[in-house]
């Protein structure tokens, strides 16, 4: 039962909480009442979860460990410039043309809606909040407690006063919490209030919403395009691979910068909505990505994946290729410099650490 655990709090616990909806007209991926995914993403009861959890066995995780920040980030970088830091989980520093992104900001000890109880992290954040570089645009990909974390968001909003950034039905959320500058958007739509020189466009993701089990599939879950001088840059945020990949390619591509999850991908049932390495190499090509960065690994234990099992496989994955991609698994902490967009092609060779 002691594995079960993540399971039946994460489906069960959170009953106890709900967040905000969207009401509006049908769309083609919303019904009125809730939202739905462009490709195959079934909804799965706790049973079914459990079931499939009981049939596989549960990667290893390390307790708790102390270990070093990464250095401070820039302030800025420059025009045509871009950089990337991987912080942890889902939080990526994202600096381009003199603007700081930041995505899916997660401190806190725990991903769940209480403090004593849910996924604990196993190890600090890569860079320490202090030492964040003024923070002009937070998106935020969906509900789910490690995406929208609102203690994280509260001081955010206390020591840059941002614009966030998120997908329809979350807005009243933030305005409830007293957060001054939020725009919501639906997939397609680019947000109007934010820095100059920088266009943000929510895109398709494929994934699921709730705060509890009152409010499934009732807010919009999305990735983001960043519009940069020198190329567009994708933070897929929680997906599976699904069709949606194509369409941001056919709008947007190719990339010069792909931002990827590669975690929390067993049991296979999750597969519909959490990409593992092999499909997120598969996404790299569709979106015909210059460099992308793996991410939604190695923080919390929310799912049957160990500790480093994503980040090896994928390693392991680009060994085996004859001219090996560009896709980076960044160090918590490490920051990187984004080579130029070369069009046409994809990015070939330094697959990281």
């Amino acid at each position: 039962m002691t594995r079960l655990w993540p399971v039946l709090v994460l489906s069960l616990f959170t009953g106890c909480f709900a967040g905000t909806v969207h009401r509006g007209p049908a769309t083609d991926h919303f019904d009125g009442e809730s939202f739905q995914n462009l490709g195959e993403a079934p909804k799965l009861s706790p049973l079914t979860l459990v079931r499939a959890a009981m049939e596989e066995k549960r990667g290893p995780w390390r307790d708790y460990a102390e270990e070093p920040f990464g250095p401070k980030p820039p302030e800025r970088v420059g025009a045509g410039e871009l950089r990337v830091t991987f912080i942890n989980h889902a939080t990526v520093l994202l600096q381009a043309d003199g603007v700081n992104v930041l995505t899916d900001p997660i401190y806190s000890e725990r991903a769940s809606p209480v403090s004593f109880v849910g996924p604990r992290r196993v190890r600090p954040p890569g860079i320490r909040f202090e030492d964040l570089p003024p923070i002009d645009v937070v998106v935020v990909s969906h509900n789910h407690y490690d995406h929208m974390d609102l203690p994280t968001l509260r001081r955010l909003e206390a020591a840059h006063h941002p614009l966030f950034v998120v997908g329809l039905g979350n807005r009243a959320l933030l305005r409830d919490e007293g957060f001054q500058r939020v725009e919501e958007l639906d997939w397609w739509q680019s947000a109007q209030g934010g820095p100059p020189g920088l266009k943000v466009w929510a895109v398709p993701a494929q994934h699921r919403s709730n705060r509890g089990l009152t409010d499934q599939e009732e807010t919009l879950w999305a990735g983001y395009v960043l519009e940069t001088s020198d190329g567009p840059v994708l933070f897929a945020g929680d997906t599976g691979l699904g069709p949606h990949f194509d369409r941001i390619a056919e709008r947007f591509g190719p990339m010069r910068l792909s931002v990827l999850p590669i975690g929390a991908f067993r049991p296979r049932v999750l597969h519909a909505v959490h990409m593992g390495p092999e499909d997120a190499l598969k996404a790299h090509r569709v979106l015909r990505s210059s460099t992308s960065v793996a991410m939604h690994y190695g923080t919390f234990p929310m799912a049957w994946d160990g500790q480093d099992e994503a980040k090896y496989l994928l390693l392991r994955l680009l060994m085996r290729e004859e001219v090996r991609p560009r896709f980076w698994a960044l160090g918590f902490g490490e920051g990187r410099d984004v080579p130029p967009l070369s069009p046409g092609t994809d990015g070939r060779a330094d697959a990281g650490r």
